[in-house]
């Protein structure tokens, strides 16, 4: 693999140590900075940066991260060009991403769940609070540290401001943004979600770290886009056949998962919140007897629980 060029440079005073990862738009690298030690610095991608619409959604991407201050949000640390290079300078974040973590180790303890949901609801309260939309929320898009079980969210590169007019809009009416197993089916249309939406990719989310597996079973982007608007996810306990969770833990999950904003909570606190709730007793309690008399429900209970016996 041929040397990045940029890795032993320096960029406005950071010096790239190593490249550490490449998204759509953007080269991140681990970087080092005599007052702000060790940071992660994203340079827009070369191929980019000649072009006006990716360079205007990396600059608000940075101007997002400037508006939502959180425990649980990375710190934007600077931005600016350097160079001819439009960069973006973010905290160094311990860990992995989550979506490597759920990979290897989903479905998670039951209050891993409910403390990982939590933290995520909270980044995503205060981007509302400050008039943004996240649009792309998945796993992928969050570090985690799973010996503090510390959850950080990384970026808002194709945020979107709840005010946005239509001609300030970067995506073109009917064409939809974001990861097409975390969308809102009413982000289908490419038109301007409200907050709601990223309460829904926030509980497909959920349903990952409870089941270990997605609430559609689509084999390719085509069917998966025709069971977002056309079908009901896959309920929660039916996910796999070792799956049982109470019916409250269920319920909120699929609630989270409605098809109609509106069917949703009030917001994703509210949902975190329904969630930790349901997860204080997080398996079923009923006997049910089985054809041999004999209870049906704990030899499945047990096999729950040894799910998460890692």
């Amino acid at each position: 693999m041929a040397r990045d060029p940029l890795v032993g440079t320096t960029v406005a005073g950071y010096t790239l140590l190593d490249r550490v990862g490449e998204g759509g738009t953007a080269t991140v690298y681990r970087a080092e900075h005599p007052e702000h030690g060790t940071v992660a610095l994203k340079v827009l991608r070369e191929k980019l940066r000649a072009d006006r619409t990716a360079v205007t959604r990396f600059v608000r991407e940075a101007g997002f991260g400037t508006r939502v201050t959180h425990p649980n949000v990375i710190r934007t640390i600077e931005t600016g060009e350097d160079k001819g290079l439009p960069f973006l300078v973010i905290e160094w974040a311990q860990g992995e991403l989550l979506e490597s973590y759920a990979k290897r180790n989903a479905p998670f303890p039951p209050d891993e769940v409910s403390a990982v949901v939590s933290q995520i609801a909270g980044a995503v309260f205060a981007a509302h609070a400050a008039g943004i939309v996240h649009r792309d929320l998945k796993p992928d898009n969050l570090m985690y540290d799973h010996d503090t079980r510390t959850v950080k969210l990384l970026d808002f590169g194709i945020a979107t401001a709840t005010d946005v007019t239509p001609d300030q809009r970067l995506t073109r009416a009917g064409f939809f943004v974001g990861t097409l197993m975390y969308v809102a089916p009413e982000a289908l249309s490419g038109e301007v979600v409200s907050p709601a939406a990223d309460q829904y990719s926030l509980a497909t989310m959920a349903y990952l770290f409870l089941a270990g597996t997605l609430p559609y079973t689509a084999k390719s982007p085509r069917e998966m886009f025709t069971q977002l608007l056309s079908q009901p996810p896959v309920p929660l306990n039916k996910a796999k056949p070792e799956i049982a969770y109470a019916p409250a833990v269920e319920d909120v999950v699929m609630k989270g998962l409605a098809k109609a904003p509106g069917d949703r909570y009030a917001d994703v606190t509210a949902f975190a919140e329904a969630l930790a709730e349901a997860l204080k007793d997080p398996f079923p309690s009923s006997t049910a007897k089985d054809a041999a008399g004999k209870d049906a429900s704990s030899g499945l209970l047990s096999r729950m629980k040894g799910l998460f016996n890692r």
